[in-house]
């Protein structure tokens, strides 16, 4: 459930629309993504055309058009990562987790994204988790990642029910 709503985040910014990209910001840390319904409250809030806020939301990367699995696998495929093996990161985890790029799974525990570059080239091939940056990454340490991930998962979900 939101801590706060959508009236609340476009407070004291009504009709500014150089706005648009903190506002977007804001309803993504609140919601988790930037969903058709946040764009058109957006879009009357600050005045601003409804394809200029779909413009800015999709242009950016850090914005987000689709739920996000609970831990969000991003995979560098930048230069550096890609001659690095880049590809063998991202068919092991589209391989084990049984989704493609930007697909959340049935569970809702992963999402698998790839990006062109984090910028940590000298310590490629990178994957990021959920922001932890995990360098010099192999097919069998992504295996064992996402085993892990899920086994705290299940951990967590035995003490909640005991």
């Amino acid at each position: 459930m939101p801590s706060q709503t959508l009236e609340q985040i476009l407070e004291g910014r009504r009709s500014q629309p150089n706005q648009l990209i903190e506002v977007l910001h804001d309803a993504q840390k609140e919601y988790g993504y930037i969903s058709r319904e946040v764009m058109q409250a957006v879009s009357q809030g600050l005045g601003v055309p409804i394809i200029e806020v779909y413009r800015v939301s999709s242009f950016y990367k850090a914005f987000r058009l689709n739920p996000s699995g609970k831990n969000v696998l991003t995979m560098c495929m930048g230069t550096a990562c890609h001659v690095r093996g880049a590809h063998l990161l991202l068919d092991q985890a589209t391989g084990q987790l049984g989704v493609k790029p930007g697909e959340v799974t049935p569970d809702g525990l992963f999402s698998v994204e790839n990006v062109n570059c984090l910028g940590v080239c000298a310590m490629g091939p990178i994957v990021t988790e959920n922001g932890s940056y995990h360098q010099h990454m192999t097919p069998g340490k992504l295996r064992k990642l996402i085993e892990t991930l899920r086994n705290k998962e299940a951990e967590g979900t035995k003490h909640a029910q005991a």
